[in-house]
């Protein structure tokens, strides 16, 4: 990516699976904890932002069908304006965030997966050039290969959290990338289910990012980040390359795709964790 924004930051932020409790690296320079405290937007006035919404998502190419079972219904949730008003930032060494995040038994079961999906890890290779290692440390990171995905609504999430006033802009940015998905049949607004920030998937893809990066590897039509291990897979080497990984090099600390990682998240701890876990692999 280039360099970071507010919203590329939240991104490697919210990558943050059911795993992830050790590291929360979160940007608040643009939202003072002052205006954090005072913010008011409570479930009141909820109904009447939703129904101004869905004219804002009409005008911009959502179709009625669509903005209709994705949002006939949507309530407020207080659960998670408490999730977000209870985040913390806290530091972690890297060889305590390794131990918790790329444990024995995760490795291992990594290598059992490689194994299992080395035909297709080799053709997602050929294509995007992204090591098998790679791909599936991030995938064992993100969500246990895909055992550990919260299944909250995220259309309501995201609605919640953009009518909420603490960062409505790049909430209702990823809502509307959220109906793209379901406007472009990738999936039902029922099938939306995901982490409490709107993460969806197996390795924990923004709305946003799921619309910029995501493929149909397995060729049914649909871009699934759920169900379809092609597609998961094949979607995170397509993010990577499109960030500019380089085919055939390294991913030490130092190197080009090093920097790549930082794209996929920002903590310092979770990029060498990568890295190392993935170069255990590789030598296997």
């Amino acid at each position: 990516m280039s360099p970071q924004s507010t919203k590329e930051t939240f991104m490697s932020v919210s990558r943050i699976s059911w795993l992830s409790a050790a590291v929360i690296i979160v940007s608040l320079a643009a939202v003072p904890a002052a205006l954090a405290a005072r913010c008011g937007n409570g479930p009141g006035g909820f109904n009447a932002w939703l129904t101004g919404f869905k004219s804002e998502a009409r005008a911009k190419g959502i179709s009625s069908g669509t903005i209709s079972r994705a949002l006939s219904g949507i309530t407020y949730n207080k659960r998670i304006i408490r999730l977000d008003r209870g985040q913390r930032s806290f530091k972690q060494s890297f060889e305590k965030f390794y131990a918790r995040r790329a444990s024995p038994w995760l490795l291992n079961k990594a290598r059992k997966k490689m194994k299992r999906h080395a035909r297709l890890l080799s053709r997602i290779e050929k294509r995007y050039g992204v090591p098998p290692a790679i791909i599936v440390t991030i995938w064992g990171m993100e969500s246990n290969f895909g055992n550990g995905s919260a299944k909250l609504n995220i259309v309501r999430s995201l609605a919640t959290l953009a009518y909420d006033c603490r960062r409505s802009a790049f909430f209702k940015n990823e809502l509307l990338a959220a109906l793209k998905i379901i406007n472009r049949g990738d999936m039902t607004p029922k099938q939306m289910r995901g982490g409490w920030a709107g993460e969806i998937g197996q390795t924990q893809f923004l709305a946003s990012s799921y619309v910029k990066y995501a493929v149909d590897f397995d060729g049914n039509g649909r871009r699934d980040l759920i169900r379809s291990t092609s597609d998961v897979l094949a979607s995170t080497a397509n993010f990577l390359a499109r960030k500019g990984w380089q085919r055939g090099q390294g991913w030490q600390p130092g190197s080009k795709n090093f920097r790549v990682l930082k794209e996929w998240n920002r903590a310092t701890v979770y990029q060498r964790s990568i890295a190392k876990a993935a170069g255990v692999l590789a030598r296997r």
